[in-house]
């Protein structure tokens, strides 16, 4: 750790590790609870960067777990896997700090390998998809649509495979999901993110901010076979945010996001490609970005959230 970056994490053999993946490291509380670490890493166009961004992922779960809140409160029947932002006593008091707000102990469960991912507007792969032959993700879309213009039918689901580290997430057809998860989740899964995503555009939009698209990620309760919401939620990680006063159809708007870091890979030249260590001015601009973000979202400045929070 290096500063308030982040970026591997040690518990000093206080809980055995499950997995590492691009930003969170999971750890085994006991039979029944993990332990999401979210670090500082960041990655775009499925690879991570060398270097980090300061309190990165103390923010992504604060935000995940405001999310929590806001969407159970919209959606009394949802079932999420959080449990609590507190650690589990077997981790050593003096490292105790160092992942306290970015750590959260949720229940363990069945993950369904698909990502859903809504879009309520055109734009990113979307839109290149689009001009080349009129689809989404294999889906028809009406023609004659401008970049960044809202889906004139409405926000659309298009799943996508969920990769193993290392490898590349595919973009499929909602019928292909189907095929991997079995129609009766599958379908399940689509109602519920559209739903999520329908709630949290309408709630983020009057804090000035479009959701573009976002990821969720959900897993099966085998005990309930209840479809439970997992991972992060609605985070500049896992979403394209755009600031409702700057947005115009035709264009692309600058977003409080990791647009910034995908445009600068692309224009040094290093889209996924490996070993790249970010600019200062790279890792300024988007921690001011997922700042922002959280601001608006949350009502509360980060910087007084994490002196509220300091243990």
């Amino acid at each position: 750790m290096a500063g308030n970056v982040l970026t591997h994490t040690d518990l000093e053999d206080s809980l055995p590790l499950v997995a590492r993946g691009k930003v969170r490291d999971l750890y085994e509380v006991d039979d029944e609870s993990l332990l999401f670490v979210t670090t500082d890493r960041i990655s775009a166009y499925d690879v991570v960067m060398v270097r980090g961004i300061p309190n990165k992922g103390a923010l992504l779960s604060l935000i995940t777990v405001h999310w929590f809140e806001v969407l159970s409160a919209a959606i009394p029947s949802l079932r999420t896997h959080f449990i609590t932002l507190d650690l589990p006593e077997q981790i050593p008091v003096k490292v105790r700090p160092q992942y306290q707000n970015r750590s959260m102990q949720v229940r363990k469960l069945e993950v369904f390998k698909i990502e859903a991912i809504v879009r309520g507007y055109i734009t990113g792969s979307a839109w290149s998809s689009y001009q080349k032959d009129g689809t989404v993700c294999g889906i028809h879309i009406q023609p004659g649509l401008k970049e960044s213009q809202a889906f004139p039918q409405g926000p659309i689901y298009t799943p996508s495979t969920k990769a193993d580290l290392g490898d590349h997430d595919e973009n499929i057809h909602p019928d292909k999901a189907k095929e991997i998860i079995g129609a009766t989740y599958a379908e399940r899964i689509e109602e519920l993110a559209l739903s999520l995503y329908k709630h949290a555009a309408a709630y983020a939009y009057e804090r000035g901010i479009i959701i573009a698209d976002t990821k969720f990620e959900f897993g099966l309760d085998k005990k309930t076979d209840d479809v439970v919401l997992i991972d992060e939620v609605l985070t500049p990680d896992s979403s394209r945010f755009w600031p409702v006063d700057l947005y115009k159809i035709g264009e692309s708007p600058p977003s409080f996001d990791k647009q910034h870091l995908r445009d600068w890979l692309t224009s040094q030249g290093l889209k996924g490609k490996e070993g790249v260590e970010m600019s200062d001015e790279v890792i300024a601009k988007t921690e001011n970005m997922y700042r922002e973000a959280f601001g608006r979202l949350t009502g509360r400045e980060w910087s007084e959230t994490l002196a509220e929070k300091a243990i």
